[in-house]
């Protein structure tokens, strides 16, 4: 007797997180993991923070059991944080989660019912995928350049499948994993097809602080408060995340959201681990108002150099017929091979052969296409690793 709900033929392995494996050995280059370098935490800023805490007045209740919705400091700084993005907010309109992966799980369970229709991007962020597939939708292209389908076309190819669309997920900053940004023009775009299909919109807002080059875009919430009158008249949702900048490890992201959405995400987040783990609120909090805006600022200077180190290296060895995008910040370089190769292939003569690993980029296609595309992630990328891990995987290419 097969015992296990239909949802669990949706889970599937991430091709990084097996990936990641692959950083224990030595002699890999790895280009995949899109993961901050562990150099350049703040790690001490942390642990002063977790002794001060522990050591004194703030011991017991951080130790304790914590509102659902998060600590209060916390939830008020990120607030003040949004308002400097142009998204005026209070801390009702804050909930804290288990990094923004948990967010984006909670928002499928709310929206998402069996046949249901998210609206993504092709390609787009392999984690997402995954967060939705367990509340079984099927998937349909957001082309924020526009496009074939009108708005009555994404309704009837969502009634044919026996559901509606009910949201648009999108990373319009620095995406994972093509590194690329929307621009004004397309973040209205969106925010007009939401309006007419009346769908939310998931801004995944994790990468937006990391920017090298160019000026930057409002986030869509502030686009969206600006047109509908305020945050709890908003369709947007954004999910924020520590983890890029201060620490993964801690797991804390929080969404900013119209109050009756948070409402129900508490609920869900009641029922799910209660609360995200207290003392790691407290010490965030800490951490972020001692360190933050300097720590965003060693970040940039550091990346925006391995960025042009990657570019470079690309420019210098790369046989033609090889292209790729040029991100003004984030953590990720996309390339796209000739048409009839296969990135997947191409993988596995990369790790035996040369000993380079990268993504390969059907990964992060809903529908699996997209297999002439790899993502090269370039946080962890020092020169050593550019000038010979690069080479060698041209090498393969030509």
């Amino acid at each position: 007797m097969n015992l296990l709900a239909s949802r669990s033929s949706r889970m599937k392995a991430s091709e990084i997180r097996e990936l990641l494996k692959l950083l224990d050995q030595p002699d890999i280059i790895s280009f995949a993991g899109g993961i901050p370098d562990p150099a350049l935490f703040p790690a001490q800023a942390i642990g002063d923070a977790y002794a001060a805490v522990l050591g004194g007045s703030e011991a017991a209740s951080a130790l304790q059991y914590q509102v659902s919705e998060g600590y209060l400091p916390l939830r008020r700084w990120l607030a003040g944080k949004m308002g400097e993005l142009g998204v005026a907010c209070d801390e009702n309109n804050i909930l804290i989660t288990s990094g923004s992966q948990q967010a984006l799980d909670y928002l499928g369970k709310l929206f998402l019912s069996p046949g249901d229709t998210a609206l993504v991007t092709w390609p787009t962020y392999l984690g997402a995928l995954q967060a939705f597939n367990a509340y079984e939708p099927r998937y349909d292209r957001l082309a924020p350049d526009g496009g074939n389908m009108t708005p009555d076309a994404y309704r009837a190819a969502a009634a044919s499948a026996g559901g509606r669309v009910k949201f648009a997920y999108l990373v319009p900053d620095f995406a994972n994993p093509t590194g690329e940004t929307l621009s004004l023009k397309q973040r209205e775009a969106v925010l007009d097809l939401g309006a007419e299909l009346d769908i939310a919109v998931i801004e995944d807002a994790a990468y937006r602080a990391l920017r090298y080059d160019g000026e930057a875009v409002p986030p869509m919430l502030a686009l969206d408060c600006a047109r509908s009158g305020g945050i709890d008249n908003a369709r947007t949702i954004y999910c924020g995340s520590f983890s890029k900048i201060l620490s993964p490890g801690m797991r804390v992201g929080w969404v900013c959201a119209p109050k009756r959405v948070v409402e129900r995400l508490v609920l869900m987040k009641q029922a799910s681990d209660l609360h995200s783990p207290s003392i790691n609120q407290v010490v965030m909090h800490r951490a972020a108002e001692a360190v933050f805006d300097s720590q965003v600022e060693k970040l940039v200077g550091a990346y925006r150099e391995r960025r042009d180190g990657l570019l470079g290296a690309l420019e210098a060895n790369m046989p033609a017929g090889v292209t790729w995008t040029r991100p003004d910040g984030g953590m990720f370089v996309w390339v796209t091979l000739p048409e009839g190769a296969d990135a997947t292939a191409l993988l596995a003569r990369a790790v035996k052969d040369a000993r380079v690993a990268f993504v390969p980029g059907s990964a992060f296609y809903a529908d699996g296409t997209g297999r002439n595309t790899l993502r090269l992630s370039f946080t962890l990328a020092d020169r050593r690793a550019v000038s010979e891990g690069i080479p060698r995987l041209a090498k393969l290419l030509a």
